[in-house]
C-alpha cells in the first residue's frame, strides 16, 4: 500500500510539472515580444533607395525588434516638415535639407545619422538616339532640368560646370516644371533635346523609344550623401536604443545588396513597386550597383559631406557652412559596424 501511495504521488508531482511547463509554453506563446514602432517618411518611392525596402522585405527591422512603417511624403520640404512636426520619426531625404532646417535657427537640429545612397540618381537623357556622345554638344540645346534648391539641381549643375558647360548661359535651361510632370513635359514637347532624370523612368524611356540615356550624372559627381536617414536631436538622445537598431537593419540589408544579384535584389524589392517591370527594375538595379550609388555602410563621412556643401555652394544654394560634427553623428553607425 505504502509502495502504491509513494507510485501515486510521484506520478501526480510529474503531472503537475508538466502540466506547468505547457502552461507557460502556452503563455509565452500567447505573449510574444511587442515590436516598437518606427514611423519612416521617405522623399519618394524610388528603386534608388532598394536598401531600405530590403530591410523590411526580409525581415531585418523585425529581427532587431522594429515594426518600420514607410510613408511616402513627396518632396523635400514635406518630408522635412512631416519629420519636423512629430509625425514622422526618421526621415530618408536628401542631406542638404538638414542644412536648410539647421540655417534657420532651429534649436532642435535634423541629424544625419545613416546614409543609404553615395551618388547622385539621375541620368542625361537626350531625345535623340546618340552613340557618340560628349558633353559638348549640350551647348546651345534645349535643356530640361530639375527644380531649384533641390540635389538633382545642384549635382546637374555641378557637372556641366564641370565639362565647361555654364548652364544658365550656354544652354535653354528649364527649370520651373514640378518633380512629377518633368518626365510627361520632356516627351510631351518638341522643345526639349535633353532632360535629367531619375530611374526607373529613364530606362523605361529607352525600352520605349522616347529618350536614350547618353550619361550618368552620379558617375561624374563622385561620392556625395544623397539621401540619408535622419531625426531631429531630440529623438536621437531620447531613442538610442532604437537609433542603433535602425542603423543595424540598414546595414544589414546594405551588406546584403551588395552580395546579391540584381535579379535577387529585384525580387526582395518588388512587392513595393508593384506597378514597374521586373526586367526594367533588374537594369536599374543593376545600373546603381555598377556606379556605386548603393552606399555599402551607413557613415556619411566628412568628405562626402565637404563635397555636398561644395555642390551647394557652387549652385548659389549654401546658406552657411556648416561642420561635419554639427549635423552629423557617425558613432551610431561606427557602433553597428564595429559589432
Amino acid at each position: 500500500m505504502r509502495k502504491w501511495l509513494k507510485f501515486s504521488f510521484s506520478f501526480l508531482l510529474i503531472a503537475i510539472l508538466m502540466f506547468s511547463l505547457a502552461a507557460c509554453n502556452n503563455n509565452d506563446t500567447a505573449k510574444p515580444t511587442k515590436l516598437e514602432k518606427v514611423r519612416v517618411a521617405e522623399v519618394t518611392r524610388s528603386i534608388f533607395y532598394a536598401p531600405q525596402y530590403v530591410a523590411a522585405s526580409k525581415g531585418f527591422f523585425k529581427d532587431e525588434g522594429l515594426d518600420v512603417t514607410i510613408t511616402t511624403t513627396p518632396g523635400g520640404d514635406k518630408t522635412m516638415t512631416t519629420l519636423i512636426s512629430g509625425a514622422a520619426d526618421v526621415a530618408l531625404v536628401g542631406s542638404e535639407t538638414s542644412i536648410y532646417v539647421y540655417a534657420q535657427g532651429s534649436n532642435d537640429p535634423v541629424i544625419n545619422f545613416a546614409q543609404l545612397t553615395q551618388t547622385d540618381g539621375t541620368f542625361l537623357v537626350a531625345k535623340k538616339k546618340n552613340d557618340n556622345f560628349s558633353w559638348e554638344q549640350l551647348k546651345g540645346s534645349n535643356f530640361l532640368g530639375q527644380r531649384v534648391g533641390g540635389m538633382p539641381q545642384m549635382v546637374g549643375e555641378f557637372v556641366l560646370k564641370k565639362h565647361g558647360i555654364d548652364p544658365h548661359k550656354d544652354l535653354n535651361l528649364t527649370q520651373n516644371v514640378d518633380f512629377a510632370n518633368i518626365a510627361n513635359a520632356f516627351v510631351s514637347s518638341d522643345n526639349y533635346d535633353y532632360v535629367q532624370l531619375f530611374e526607373p523612368t529613364a530606362s523605361i524611356f529607352e525600352k520605349e523609344g522616347k529618350g536614350y540615356i547618353v550619361a550618368s550624372f552620379g558617375k561624374e559627381s563622385g561620392h556625395v550623401p544623397y539621401t540619408t536617414f535622419m531625426a531631429k536631436d531630440s529623438y536621437m538622445k531620447e531613442n538610442k536604443a532604437t537609433i542603433e537598431k535602425f542603423t543595424k537593419a540598414i546595414y544589414k540589408a546594405q551588406q546584403w545588396v551588395q552580395a546579391h544579384s540584381a535579379e535577387e535584389i529585384a525580387k526582395a524589392v518588388e512587392p513595393y513597386f508593384p506597378d514597374t517591370d521586373f526586367e526594367i527594375m533588374k537594369t536599374v538595379i543593376d545600373r546603381y550597383k555598377s556606379q556605386g550609388s548603393y552606399a555599402t555602410d551607413p557613415i556619411l563621412d566628412e568628405e562626402e559631406w565637404n563635397n555636398l556643401q561644395n555642390i551647394m555652394k557652387e549652385a548659389g544654394s549654401l546658406p552657411k557652412q556648416v561642420d561635419h560634427k554639427t549635423l552629423v553623428n557617425t558613432d551610431v553607425a561606427n557602433k553597428v559596424i564595429k559589432k
